[in-house]
């Protein structure tokens, strides 16, 4: 099944007009969690770092199937 990875935040939107094919919903939301993480990398590495967005995922039809939101896919130790 193809999915959809919409990003939205609130300096960025972003539609995924490709997708990927997956498996499966969780290995989408795997990949989800992957592609957040990569976003805040870029934020960490430019000194700042911005929990507010998320991830839509998007099924073939175009419904959202599932919702990753940034400050979900990490951990904070202080």
């Amino acid at each position: 099944m193809r999915y959809r990875f919409h990003i939205r935040c609130e300096t960025c939107s972003a539609e995924d007009e490709e997708g990927l094919d997956l498996l499966d919903i969780e290995t989408a939301r795997k990949e989800a969690v992957r592609g957040v993480r990569s976003i805040l990398c870029d934020e960490l590495l430019r000194g700042e770092l911005d929990l507010r967005g998320s991830i839509d995922v998007a099924d073939e039809s175009g419904s959202i199937v599932e919702s990753i939101k940034f400050e979900d896919a990490i951990r904070i130790v202080r």
